[in-house]
């Protein structure tokens, strides 16, 4: 014993290198199941791996360089874009709560997440440098979720959109009703911001816009515009809108006609003499009539389908589709209240409206057929393209074939 005590000290045993098996019992478990040659990550999951910080900026940010126009996230879900009108999923891996509420914060003050929280909705509006967005936040069944909307900081001009002379021509009324509508995605502030930014550089005007939210920022021209956001600036669609008629307004730009006391206070703002300009989720003209007289009860029908006859400008019904150089185009049923259209309306023959619209392209009115056949002819769209938005495919099939 004594003499193992003079022997020289053992170096060091080197600890055996990890072990990547399934059976290995080693102290890091959390490389239990890793593979023994892991797939490469794609480009955006790999910069993920190793930058934990990705922001929201960022993902919009991409989706503002490759043309989307939608970002959609939740918790759950791995991110995904919208292509002019399709889904496309990403190589994001899938979003966490924490990384999601991160995100939150980044577009919204505490009190602001709180009351999402509280109330499971939040709607607002966020401005970055490149790019504005709109964004809806809700609760789902795998968890919270966030759709934003991309809308550019220049306002394209009615010439830059390809619109006919027929829409600066009703930006050139003095009074009366304006209403853009079409469902979601079609295009509808899109059309209203070029008609404001036409009256506001061509016209000495007074401009009042009451939206939820704010989505194209105006710059005063040669007109004075003032924006008002719901909840944020006004409480509710309607005080706003009658508020606005003690501002000295020439135009009134309504975000959305939601419910009855806006659009009577609409018509109400149309017959003293201003022009109001606002939207509604119709697909056509003659919806749109049906749409504000079933907002009243059979008894005051007669005297809104008078009031509505008499201060109605014009009705433009709008959807988009896919042209053939890989972008998209607007198509437009287009109502123009003339004489024997405003007798129409007020004797109820709604179905009399629609046939007139197809003869009286000398107004500049027209129906979504007639539009996209347009299109077609001018080799913007394909014929499977206009078939599949067209509201009376049998119709259109007819215009095709050259029958019509």
């Amino acid at each position: 014993m004594a003499e193992s005590s003079n022997l020289p000290p053992r170096p060091p045993v080197p600890p055996p290198p990890p072990r990547f098996s399934q059976a290995s019992e080693g102290p890091a478990p959390q490389l239990r199941h890793r593979p023994p040659a892991p797939p490469p990550l794609a480009k955006n999951s790999e910069a993920l791996a190793v930058d934990q910080g990705l922001s929201l900026k960022k993902i919009i940010r991409e989706a503002f360089d490759r043309g989307f126009s939608d970002v959609h996230l939740g918790v759950g879900e791995a991110p995904r874009f919208r292509d002019r009108g399709e889904i496309c999923p990403t190589d994001y891996p899938i979003t966490d709560s924490d990384t999601f509420y991160r995100w939150l914060s980044e577009i919204l003050r505490p009190e602001q997440i709180q009351q999402f929280r509280d109330t499971l909705d939040f709607d607002g509006a966020a401005q970055y440098e490149f790019t504005r967005v709109r964004f809806n936040i809700f609760d789902s069944l795998r968890g919270p979720g966030m759709v934003l909307r991309l809308i550019p900081v220049k306002v394209l001009s009615l010439d830059q959109l390809g619109f006919s002379p027929v829409f600066k021509n009703i930006c050139h009324e003095q009074k009366g009703l304006v209403l853009i509508t079409g469902p979601t995605g079609s295009g509808k502030s899109t059309t209203l911001a070029a008609m404001i930014d036409y009256i506001n550089t061509e016209m000495a005007k007074n401009i009042v816009t009451i939206e939820d939210p704010i989505e194209f920022v105006h710059q005063s021209k040669r007109s004075l515009v003032k924006q008002r956001e719901v909840g944020l600036n006004t409480r509710e669609f309607s005080h706003a809108l009658k508020a606005s008629l003690r501002e000295d307004p020439d135009i009134i730009l309504v975000g959305e006609m939601r419910d009855q006391e806006t659009v009577s206070t609409a018509l109400k703002a149309s017959q003293t003499g201003h022009l109001v300009l606002g939207t509604l989720h119709t697909n056509s003209a003659v919806k749109t009539v049906e749409r504000i007289l079933s907002l009243y009860n059979p008894d005051q029908e007669g005297p809104i389908r008078v009031a509505l006859a008499e201060s109605l400008v014009a009705i433009i019904a709008q959807g988009l589709c896919r042209t053939t150089d890989g972008k998209r185009a607007a198509f437009h049923e287009i109502l123009i209240n003339t004489d024997a259209i405003k007798d129409y309306i007020m004797r109820g023959q709604l179905d009399d409206v629609e046939a007139l619209m197809s003869e009286g392209t000398f107004d500049g009115m027209g129906t979504m057929n007639q539009s996209l056949y347009a299109l077609y002819e001018s080799g913007r769209i394909t014929e499977e393209t206009a078939l599949e938005m067209s509201p009376k495919q049998n119709e259109m099939a007819q215009m095709l074939r050259g029958r019509l």
